[in-house]
């Protein structure tokens, strides 16, 4: 089923409920993660804040992960939470990381944009509600889901398969 089909206007609600975890692993993932504007101002840089918590975007090109290689599992930067992997990561040429899907199905939300003059599907921590990126699809890449997320390198944090190994 396309997450593009039927795209009610969905507004983000607040998580309900202070996570007392990290959201570090998949598992955490499902626990909601809420702070407050002023503790995310000052455990994110100002770059980190713009983008995830205000849905900004990071130049194209000048993120670190739009043409890395390396072998492993992209966090979110805000939470924590495991969102993608290598394995899914592919090469768009587009200026930002592209992945053809998510970790797992819960760790992302979508939310139907309409900023900017366009229609589109923004992507949104499903831990933490941090704004990721958006979600193409049918733009004729060779992936199996025929989609393209577009991820802002600021909003994750890649823990390569060595550095987990240790």
């Amino acid at each position: 089923m396309s997450i593009f089909s039927n795209r009610p206007k969905v507004t983000p609600v607040p998580s309900p409920v202070a996570a007392p975890g990290t959201g570090s692993t998949a598992a955490d993932a499902a626990l909601p993660v809420e702070k407050s504007d002023a503790e995310w101002r000052q455990e994110l840089t100002p770059e980190e804040y713009r983008v995830l918590r205000q849905a900004g975007t990071e130049r194209p090109y000048t993120g670190e992960y739009w043409d890395s290689h390396t072998a492993g599992v992209y966090q979110c930067r805000a939470c924590g939470a495991e969102l993608f992997t290598s394995s899914e990561k592919f090469d768009s040429h587009c200026g930002w990381p592209s992945f053809w899907a998510p970790l797992a199905d819960g760790t992302v939300r979508y939310i139907h944009d309409r900023t900017v003059g366009m229609d589109r599907v923004e992507v949104r921590c499903a831990s933490c509600d941090s704004h990721l990126g958006h979600v193409f699809e049918g733009e004729g890449y060779g992936t199996p889901t025929d989609q393209r997320f577009c991820i802002n390198s600021v909003s994750l944090k890649l823990v390569s398969t060595d550095d987990a190994a240790k």
